[in-house]
Formats: structure tokens, sequence, C-alpha cells
């Protein structure tokens, strides 16, 4: 099998790159290899050169890296004790801009070194930053005054994606972004349209693309025009992944690959759909349990148990709205947070502990790291006593009704003082994670406030932590996150998840060895030897013989 170099763009803290870096040949060797991963934003390319560090000890980091993540040491110089791995970690990622004057000159010059030493045998994955694209984004930028979507720049870096694909010429390419990309549009032209247009004709024409999850898994891929556009979008939650994350991922296979494939063996590389879903419970209960803090006071434990008392107090007289015999189970399980309340002091860490048995064993495997002894990155933030009232309220109320509430589902009193809170706008401004169900999309809106991230466990009383969420976003446990609290948060909210990217490798190093293994006996077919038929003289006998 021909190793393929990968080149990672806006590669974010390296989730894509590690699922790409995970595969294996059967004999053990990597057929996907890092060449080049580029970052530009400081936290998430220390990350990244971190991670690249990590994965140069083939699956046994060393010792001193589990003494840096359980807080027993600093973090070491590893130039110092690892040079050759931490040399090998600097060569392969690069903090620049793509798209400024500084960053091609830079990323040119080692373009052309990749394309020398790998010729066609390299992948492109990546994809542009998404603010652009987003809902959220499209609508905070309407109401920018003078704003001008054809003059921002972020709808226009997939250019310098696509320049980059006219350079490298790769085997194939994989581009990720938001779900919003698909209606997305400047002077009334669809994004999208042009986007697609853009990938299939670098090298005039060069590309099929291919959609990974096709709603009709026998259609739809044809050469003659592209697929719908919905076939190009990737619901994570169907493919193993515990969360409900919808995003538009465009394969490009180069046409000397593709064209000696049929059909039959481009769908038996798509994405499989998982037996059942992941949900919240399988990832998380049984970590931890850790208080929240208390942002605008005292934060001792007594002060934070004091307050959740307080809370559970107001709570055994409140009008939930809900049912008769439901408001008797709220308030019946409100009066028990008491007692366990009390057995919750710390604010980070924890001992590690495994997944839950209910996890897939392939998504355990890829998680786990038994040499761990404290989960790191796994400190919880502060909140407002007022916001603890409507956390407190919501993880409640989602035991009983099996929903996260709506803002028409709190009552009065706890109705913050926001003036579109009974708009129906921002109707889930709290939303507490269900265990039963995979999570909601983890954005990098995590990084601000955490109120659609609240823990499930209403005894915690919290949102999510950055373990947590890197949890649900299928981060190896022991994947570090460079940077403070909130550039953690905004890292993990933007990667793709490893695992899903592990998946999408899985697909093209099938359809990669499909195409291998036919050159492989097209080639032993032209040289396996020709048979003739030739007369040969042996004392005056003619005897025919086979060459």
């Amino acid at each position: 099998m021909t190793e393929y170099g990968i080149v990672d763009l806006f590669a974010g803290p390296g989730g894509l790159a590690e699922g790409f870096a995970s595969i294996r040949n059967e004999g053990g060797s990597r057929p996907f290899r890092i060449v080049l991963s580029v970052e530009k934003d400081e936290s998430a390319f220390e990350t990244l050169r971190l991670r690249s560090f990590v994965r140069q000890f083939n699956g046994n980091p060393p010792a001193e890296y589990y003494s840096f993540l359980s807080a027993e040491i600093p973090e070491p110089n590893w130039n110092l004790l690892f040079p050759d791995a931490w040399r090998a970690a600097c060569e392969e990622t690069m903090r620049l801009e793509l798209g400024s004057s500084r960053g091609i000159e830079q990323i040119d010059e080692r373009l052309a070194h990749i394309v020398r030493a790998h010729r066609g045998n390299v992948i492109l994955i990546g994809g542009p930053p998404c603010q652009a694209y987003s809902l959220v984004g499209r609508a905070r930028n309407k109401g920018t005054k003078g704003y001008d979507p054809s003059k921002d720049h972020r709808h226009f870096l997939y250019k310098e994606y696509i320049r980059i694909l006219r350079k490298l010429m790769p085997a194939a390419f994989v581009m990720e972004n938001v779900k919003g990309l698909l209606s997305s549009s400047v002077n009334g032209e669809r994004v999208f349209d042009q986007v697609l247009d853009d990938l299939s004709r670098v090298g005039d024409g060069s590309y099929r693309l291919v959609p990974l999850a096709p709603r009709t898994r026998q259609n739809n891929l044809t050469n003659l025009g592209h697929p719908p556009a919905n076939d190009f979008v990737v619901r994570a939650e169907d493919h193993g992944i515990p969360q409900s994350r919808h995003r538009v991922i465009i394969v490009g296979i180069r046409a000397d690959i593709a064209g000696e494939l049929d059909d039959s063996q481009i769908v038996a590389g798509l994405l499989p759909k998982s037996k059942s879903l992941v949900k919240v419970r399988d990832l998380l209960r049984g970590m931890p349990k850790l208080r929240s803090g208390l942002s605008d006071r005292d934060d001792s434990d007594e002060a934070w148990q004091t307050e959740i008392s307080r809370i559970v107090r107001n709570f055994s007289r409140m009008q939930t709205g809900l049912p008769e015999q439901d408001q008797r189970s709220f308030r019946t399980l409100a009066g028990s947070l008491v007692a366990k309340t009390s057995r919750i002091s710390r604010r980070s860490s924890g001992s590690y502990v495994e997944v839950p048995s209910s996890c897939p064993n392939d998504l355990r495997c890829w998680l786990v790291d038994a040499r761990l002894r404290l989960f790191p990155n796994n400190e919880t933030r502060g909140h407002m006593a007022a916001d603890l009232r409507r956390y407190l309220f919501a993880a409640l109320y989602s035991r009983i009704a099996g929903v996260s509430p709506k803002a028409d589902s709190f009552p009065r009193e706890l109705a913050p003082n926001h003036r579109n809170w009974r708009s129906g706008k921002f109707a889930d401004r709290f939303r507490v994670q269900i265990w039963n169900a995979p999570a909601t999309t983890i954005t990098s809106h995590i990084s601000k406030d955490g109120h659609y991230f609240i823990h499930p466990d209403a005894a915690q009383c919290r949102s999510l932590t950055v373990r947590e969420a890197a949890r649900l976003q299928t981060f190896p446990d022991n994947y570090f996150f460079k940077g403070n609290r909130t550039q953690q948060f905004v890292q993990v909210g933007n990667a793709v998840p490893p695992f899903l990217a592990h998946k999408i490798a899985l697909h093209l190093h099938r359809i990669l060895c499909a195409t291998s293994e036919k050159r492989a006996k097209q080639r032993k077919f032209r040289n396996r030897p020709v048979e003739t038929t030739e007369t040969i003289v042996v004392r005056n006998e003619t005897k025919v013989s086979f060459g």
C-alpha cells in the first residue's frame, strides 16, 4: 500500500489529523502520515504541535507526559528531553495565516518540497473557518453596521484551499464546513454551488466529488453533475459519535483514481450507519463529580452548599408548570439534592475513570488511556448564583420531562432580564444535555457562558468542563489542550470529532486500497510471461513446446 502524505489546513487543535494518523495497515504501518498541519491561532497551534509530538511515540508516550497531565510536574522542555521527537513535531506543524502574503510565501515553499517528496501521493484535508457561513454568524453579521458579505474575507478563504489544491493535485481531498454553507449566499449566488464547481474543476475537471453519507447510497454517485447538496451533510450521531453534529463534508477523488473504480467500490467505502445512538451517559456517567464555582461571591465549599440548599428550599414552593404528578417528582428530586451536594467539593480534575460499560467498544478503545491517573483539562467554571438556579431547574426538569426546558417552561421568577426571553428567538438559551440522547452540537460558543451546555447531573449544578466537552467530541482522554480555559473551549468546539475523522480516513483507505489492488493486478498481468508456440528441431524430430 502506498504511503500518503497528509496536508492539514486550518487545522485547529488537530481533530482531522488525529483521525488520519490513527489508520494502520494489516502489517501495522501507517498508510497516512501527517507531513504538514497549518494553524494561525497561537493556543490551538500549541495544542497541535504538542499532539504531533505525542504521536511521534507511536501510541506509547513517555512517562513524563503522564506526569505532566496529572499535574505532578510543570510541562517539561520537550526539546531537551526528546529532541528528535520535538524536532519532528516542529517540522510537521506551521503557525501562519493562510491567504496572507507571508503565509502564501512560506507555505508554497513547503508545498513544493511535499510535491517533490510525495508526487501525487498526497491527501489534502481541512476547511476554511466557518463563522461567515454559520447561521448564528450570519445573523450577527446582519446586525453589524456596514457589513458587506462580498467583502468578508472569510467567505473566500476556501479560495486559498483551492489554490493549494491546484499546487498539490493530491490523490484525494477532504473539505469540512458548517451546514450553514449550504444556504449561505453572496450577491444572490449560493456559495456552496460555487465551492462545488471550483473543487470539481481543479485541473480541468480532475476531481470526482463523493458524498460520504448520501441519503440514497446507490444513487447520486454518477459523474454527471454534482450530487444533491444535502447529500454532503454528515450527521455525526448516525455514525457512532455521541453528538448531533451536522457538517458539510466533501470528499474529492482524483480522476485517474476515480476512473479505475466502479460505483459499487465507492459505495462500499461510504460511512456505515451505527446500529444505535451513542448517548451522553455512555461518555459522562461515572466521571468525577465536580461542583460549580460561584463567580459573584465567596467560592468556598460551604458558601456553594449554602447557596444550593437555599435554591432547593425555594424549589419546594415553586410552580413548575409540570403535571401534578411530575410536580411532586420534581420536588422529591430537588429535596434529595442537599445530601448529594454535601459530598461534592472538588472543582477540578478527579481520579481517572474509563468510560461506562454501555459505551461501544470501538469508541472505548479510542478514548481510554489506562496510564492516566487524573483527568486533564477538567476544571469547572464559576457561575452567578442566579444562573445556578436556572441550571438546577433545567437539570431537574430534564430528568422528569426527558427534554431540556424551553424559555416558556421556566417559572417566571427564574426568567433572566433579557428582552428576547419570551420572544421565541432564544427559546433554548438555557439548555441541559440529556443523559439518554446524543449531545447537542458542541460549538465554540461553549467558551462564552456554558448556558447551552448544562451538565445533566443536577447535583453538580454547572456547565460542562473542557474535558467533558472533549469526550463528547471524541478527543482521546490523553489529548491535552493548551491555552486558558476559554481558548481550550474554542479549540474543542471548532474541531472535527477525531473519531469521525478516523472513520472518514477508513473510507478513503478502502477506496485507495481498491485502486492499489486493481493496479497491482494490472501490473501482474502485464508482466507475466506471454504464452507462445515454437517449433524446435531436435534430432530431426518436430516437437511443440511453450515459451
